[in-house]
């Protein structure tokens, strides 16, 4: 269900901001990166991520989102996007 999302998500802002989008190979999913968007490389977490205290440091944009009745509401910095 996560790959799901993971995709929908990608496609959605690249949709938004008029980019291309990818998912991420084995060597970029043992980084912590779920996709590109763009040349943006992009991690996918649910939103129950942001409450964990965790020592990992993934180093791209982090995109949550949280599974609604109405579909998936996602988060994250959008300035990233509006400074390409």
């Amino acid at each position: 269900m996560g790959l799901k999302f993971q995709e929908a998500i990608l496609k959605s802002l690249a949709d938004e901001y008029n980019f291309s989008y990818r998912l991420s190979g084995p060597e970029e999913e043992a980084k912590g990166i779920d996709g590109f968007v763009g040349n943006v490389a992009v991690s996918i977490k649910p939103s129950t991520y942001q409450t964990k205290v965790l020592q990992e440091k993934i180093g791209v944009l982090i995109v949550f989102y949280e599974k609604t009745k109405d579909g998936i509401e996602v988060m994250f910095d959008e300035s990233f996007f509006a400074k390409r």
